[in-house]
């Protein structure tokens, strides 16, 4: 029986790099907007980086376009990391469990890390849900699907339940309550107001109290919004992409992507268009469990998933010609250091908008963070590629790759990677 070894960079799957560099730009740009520059359209705020009437149609695209597109890629890239590294230890006759939850521990320790500096975080969620996705590998690739997409569609179900019965959203309401009590204890915060001057005049130590806080809003909100299910589906369906060799076989498979552009043209657009007019116009009924809020649930269930499998798609097809493989591969550095880029996104986004730092919060709309984001992603390319060119892995990587590993992986590159 051999011992599970990590990944030389030459195995890796480069499109999976490329793919989840991709998703680190659209998960920056969604952050941007719901997590550090707090632009509140309905302010009516005033500025040179404020454009009114074109901030709002930005945001309309980034409700279309956007808005849990990028997670869903980022989820089902998990599954099928994951998938990949059961498969290779059972190819070499090794349980790779053991170390699979190995890697899910640091993970989570450095989800809880991130978590200190930014409470959007998703690493020490994903960890988390992890575990939950290891009991699901038995089962077959047919019934991994089915399961997969009937937990996408279930928060439909959900909402709905709760409308009727709104003490099924006491999860929620126990988080936001613990969370409020925590601010009001370490910070004296009583309303949203309150915790706005905290980010616009507070010192780092009072954000690092307010993040404290934050961890409980934040998983308030996952458990309002049932992320559960909507993150774990696409991490069976990952898990089947990764498990069943899809993308080796992709030329056998063309058909099914075709299949999945096809319905996130004609079902995932629709209801994307729908769920933009949704969030502008009725965000306030769905946090009320009104009816427009189950509207906008059943927009989010039929658009997002299936739209994001068509970005999925397409890059796939046109990673498989010469052209298409060369520009899609600008993405690849950012997506091997994909967790150290993230972590550099939040540090970043704090300093720029937060009052500690640059204090440009409230004062930047959707076109110009959406500029922001992109010219940032830009140097994040220079720098991986250049990083890169010197070591093998990003820093964060190197730490949880030796640490799952139980081995100081070789962090400086030779000839021979």
């Amino acid at each position: 029986m051999q011992n599970l070894a990590p990944v030389q960079s030459s195995e890796r799957e480069i499109f999976m790099d490329v793919l989840r560099g991709f998703a680190v730009l659209g998960i920056f740009i969604a952050n941007l907007g719901s997590g550090f520059t707090w632009y509140n359209e309905s302010a009516h705020l005033t500025g040179p980086m404020l454009l009114p009437e074109w901030d709002h149609k930005m945001k309309y695209l980034h409700e279309m376009f956007i808005e849990g597109k990028f997670y869903s890629i980022f989820s089902l890239l998990f599954g099928w990391g994951i998938a990949l590294q059961v498969k290779r230890g059972m190819d070499k006759g090794t349980d790779a469990i053991p170390t699979v939850k190995r890697r899910l521990v640091f993970m989570l320790l450095l989800g809880a890390f991130h978590l200190l500096i930014w409470p959007g975080d998703i690493v020490f969620f994903y960890a988390m849900l992890g575990f939950l996705l290891l009991p699901f590998r038995k089962f077959s690739n047919k019934t991994l699907l089915i399961i997969g997409g009937i937990l996408i569609l279930s928060p439909i179900v959900l909402y709905a339940a709760k409308m009727q019965w709104p003490v099924l959203n006491a999860p929620a309401g126990f988080l936001y309550d613990t969370g409020a009590k925590v601010d009001h204890y370490l910070n004296h915060i009583n309303s949203e107001e309150d915790f706005k001057n905290l980010l616009r005049h507070g010192s780092w130590w009072d954000l690092f109290k307010g993040d404290l806080a934050g961890f409980f809003m934040r998983y308030g909100y996952l458990f309002f919004v049932s992320r559960i299910p909507k993150v774990l589906g696409m991490f069976l369906i990952g898990y089947v992409v990764g498990r069943s060799d899809f993308y080796k076989n992709i030329l056998q498979y063309k058909k099914v992507l075709y299949g999945i552009i096809a319905v996130g043209l004609v079902v995932g657009l629709p209801a994307n268009y729908f769920l933009a007019r949704y969030m502008s116009w009725y965000e306030a009924d769905y946090y009320m469990l009104k009816q427009n809020g189950l509207y906008q649930t059943i927009a989010y269930a039929l658009g997002v998933v299936p739209l994001a499998m068509t970005y999925v798609a397409l890059f796939m097809l046109a990673f498989q010609t010469g052209t298409g493989k060369k520009i899609l591969s600008v993405f690849a550095p950012v997506g091997k250091m994909a967790f150290s880029n993230y972590i550099l996104q939040s540090i970043t986004g704090n300093f720029v908008f937060l009052g500690t730092g640059l204090g440009y919060m409230e004062k930047v709309g959707p076109v110009y963070f959406t500029l922001f984001g992109i010219g940032f992603f830009i140097i994040q390319v220079l720098l991986s590629t250049a990083w890169l060119k010197y070591f093998n892995y990003g820093p964060l990587e190197w730490l949880w790759r030796s640490a799952t590993y139980k081995k100081w992986q070789p962090m400086k590159r030779t000839t021979q990677n």
